[in-house]
């Protein structure tokens, strides 16, 4: 049987929204860049701000924000879905985050992350009680 091992997400700034999601995911946060990959970077003529492969690791899988140009693609394959306590105040947290709300819906919203993929914010056990 396979496991997951990282989710990947084509990305056209890939530290940018691998920030967002960080910020977005409990227990989640953008993978620390040592000496030598930062001296790595820097051979390369980039920096953790331009890497075009960025790591957010936590409790779950890994996601992985790799850079991808084709702006003509439309929306991807898959998305994620996340809950919070209550779906209103995590909505507007995301918002606050750089998210837009594309519609709302019965037991979910449906977002856009700031590069506009979009993923869903469902309700909490707590609202469907």
């Amino acid at each position: 049987m396979a496991k997951i091992k990282e989710i990947v997400v084509d990305a056209v700034h890939p530290a940018k929204l691998a920030r967002f999601w960080a910020a977005t995911l409990d227990g989640y946060a953008v993978r620390a860049y040592d000496d030598d990959e930062v001296a790595r970077l820097a051979r390369l003529g980039l920096t953790p701000e331009t890497d075009p492969t960025v790591m957010v690791d936590g409790p779950g899988p890994s996601l992985c924000f790799q850079t991808f140009r084709d702006v003509g693609r439309g929306g991807g394959a898959i998305h994620l879905d996340i809950v919070g306590e209550l779906r209103p105040a995590e909505v507007a947290r995301l918002v606050n985050l750089g998210a837009k709300v594309r519609d709302n819906h019965q037991g979910h919203t449906v977002m856009l992350d700031p590069e506009g993929n979009a993923f869903c914010v469902q309700d909490s056990r707590l609202q469907q009680s």
